[in-house]
């Protein structure tokens, strides 16, 4: 279910950026990413995910501390309707909590200077296009390029406009580490096995209750319903929510003449002879 969390991301990063103040493509692009590469962050609690096959050995080694350390929280933990598992996947690392706590995490590297958020940055867009292919990379380099030398003020420096980025970045890095986790937990609430994210609040017995759609509603990781609904869904979003698109393709479409022409297109494939 990679793929699908990370278009995900993208979508919600795309959907929030104006939320947060951000509406050019420059910086929109870029938040969008990096929410999209953190939205694989959970799945760091299974050995076989992306995010923990991402940098080999490193990632890997990450993966068990995150796995082992679930584990003992559900111990500890565990209500006494809870199941009597390991608690080591979809588990810790799939809550509200732990969205939160990452997010004022990346968002307090600010303290310590651009280049440690610049770091998280990159870490979640290069994690993002280790799933979703090299397009993203091509349009996050565009789109920091127009922030370099296009979106420059007069009388200012490459440099300048560099340490602006680098400011923007630490404004909205937080916001993505945390949207991303947290679109990952809903995305897993879709499917049949559901997500405790709103741990620890007990319900029904359960301090790790897993919340999901009605039974008839839910669908397999990986299956039809993720290939052909959700990811052709989540792909089709991300386009029409970039800054710009949905406007044009409304203007597009409500021009006079361009309806015209739809209009005898389709009266002509529609006009047989009986």
């Amino acid at each position: 279910m990679g793929r699908s969390h990370a278009l995900s991301g993208w979508v919600a990063g795309l959907a929030v950026a104006p939320l947060v103040g951000l509406t050019s493509v420059a910086e929109v692009v870029p938040f969008a990413a990096a929410t999209a590469g953190y939205a694989l962050v959970p799945d760091l609690d299974h050995p076989g995910a992306s995010a923990s096959r991402f940098l080999g050995p490193l990632t890997g080694l990450i993966s068990a501390v995150v796995r082992r350390f679930s584990g003992a929280l559900y111990s500890l933990t565990k209500g006494p309707r809870d199941e009597d598992g390991t608690g080591r996947h979809r588990h810790a690392s799939h809550t509200l909590v732990a969205a939160i706590g990452l997010g004022f995490l990346a968002a307090s590297l600010g303290d310590r200077g651009k280049w440690a958020v610049l770091a998280v940055a990159l870490a979640g867009l290069l994690l993002a296009v280790h799933v979703l292919g090299d397009w993203l990379l091509a349009a996050v380099v565009g789109a920091g390029a127009w922030t370099v030398f296009g979106a420059a003020l007069p009388g200012t420096t490459a440099a300048d406009a560099l340490q602006a980025g680098l400011s923007g970045i630490g404004g909205w890095i937080g916001v993505a580490v945390g949207l991303g986790m947290f679109t990952h937990c809903l995305g897993d609430s879709l499917t049949r096995s559901g997500c405790p994210w709103l741990w620890p609040l007990p319900i029904r017995g359960e301090t790790w209750y897993e919340l999901r759609l009605p039974k008839l509603l839910r669908f397999r990781t990986g299956g039809w319903v993720e290939r052909l609904l959700i990811a052709p869904a989540l792909l089709a979003a991300g386009v029409l929510l970039l800054p710009g698109v949905y406007p044009f393709i409304i203007s597009t479409i409500s021009d006079g003449e361009t309806t015209q022409s739809v209009h005898r297109i389709f009266s002509g494939l529609f006009s047989w002879n009986v």
